[in-house]
């Protein structure tokens, strides 16, 4: 007599057999696309895709918030960020300024009570605002609190944004207000070079430091900044790191022009008096 086979094992060979034919079906789509497609040497040198960005200047008039931010119907976009006086996140200071040269910015600094005390240069790093408007005149909020926390932390007030941790990422979101819109390439580059410049650079150990250098000299000797040939959020997180690290006078020479390029530029003049 014939065994009686199970249903469900039966179900399972049949399921696969299926699997498996699939897999071979994938298989060969895959292996007809390796014959289309040349795999690009890992020294690819993308500066010809990166000019072929396109790139408009930080000066022009201000991007559509709404748009970007969503519609709060009439009420402040509010964009609060917690700092410890002891490391100041330089890089959001000259975004900081950069946003007023685009935007109408409501400016705030206040000191949280985990803080005993705030040096006087942090306390007006924003300058003087000019003139209180009301309220509702005002395109953004920013207000920065020096508060006694291990990192930065910023909070957006759109209520399903989660809040977002760690200098280069709050520096990503703020240059993000600009509008820049750029090739997959370009932004995998400018991500690269924030993270380096972040964990590598002002983190690092010395002998990072020194690579780190070395590769900035490569990159600045094709191009005028970091990723092409216009100012990009890794060149403030660079630029920046370099200050607080102390390591701008051991900058090699492609460096050293760039940093006097970033420096001719106010709001990173702004941010020097604070380092004085």
């Amino acid at each position: 007599l014939q065994e009686e086979v199970d249903p469900s094992l039966q179900a399972l060979e049949s399921r696969q057999e299926e699997i498996l034919k699939r897999l071979y079906e994938l298989k060969s789509a895959v292996d007809g696309l390796s014959k289309m497609i040349q795999t690009p040497d890992a020294d690819f040198d993308v500066t010809n895709i990166i000019q072929t960005d396109e790139f408009s200047p930080l000066t022009t008039s201000g991007a559509d918030l709404d748009l970007m931010l969503g519609k709060d119907y009439g009420a402040l976009k509010d964009i609060v960020i917690n700092a410890n006086p002891s490391l100041p996140p330089l890089s959001l200071l000259v975004l900081h300024s950069l946003l007023c040269e685009r935007y109408r910015i409501l400016s705030a600094v206040h000191t949280h009570s985990s803080v005993k005390s705030v040096p006087e240069k942090l306390l007006k790093c924003f300058g003087e605002q000019a003139k209180k408007q009301p309220r509702h005149e005002y395109q953004l909020g920013f207000t920065l609190i020096w508060k006694d926390v291990p990192k930065p932390q910023m909070k957006f007030s759109i209520q399903t944004m989660c809040p977002i941790e760690g200098e280069g990422n709050i520096a990503r979101f703020l240059f993000s207000l600009f509008g820049q819109k750029y090739n997959a390439v370009t932004s995998t580059l400018i991500d690269s070079w924030v993270d380096t410049a972040i964990f590598q650079l002002k983190e690092g150990s010395s002998k990072e430091k020194g690579a780190v250098l070395r590769s900035m000299n490569a990159a600045l000797g094709k191009t005028s900044w970091l990723v092409g040939n216009e100012l990009t959020v890794a060149d403030i997180i660079a630029w920046c790191a370099l200050q607080q690290t102390g390591s701008a006078n051991a900058a090699p020479a492609n460096v050293q022009k760039w940093m006097k390029s970033c420096e001719n530029l106010a709001p990173f003049s702004s941010v020097m008096k604070l380092l004085q």
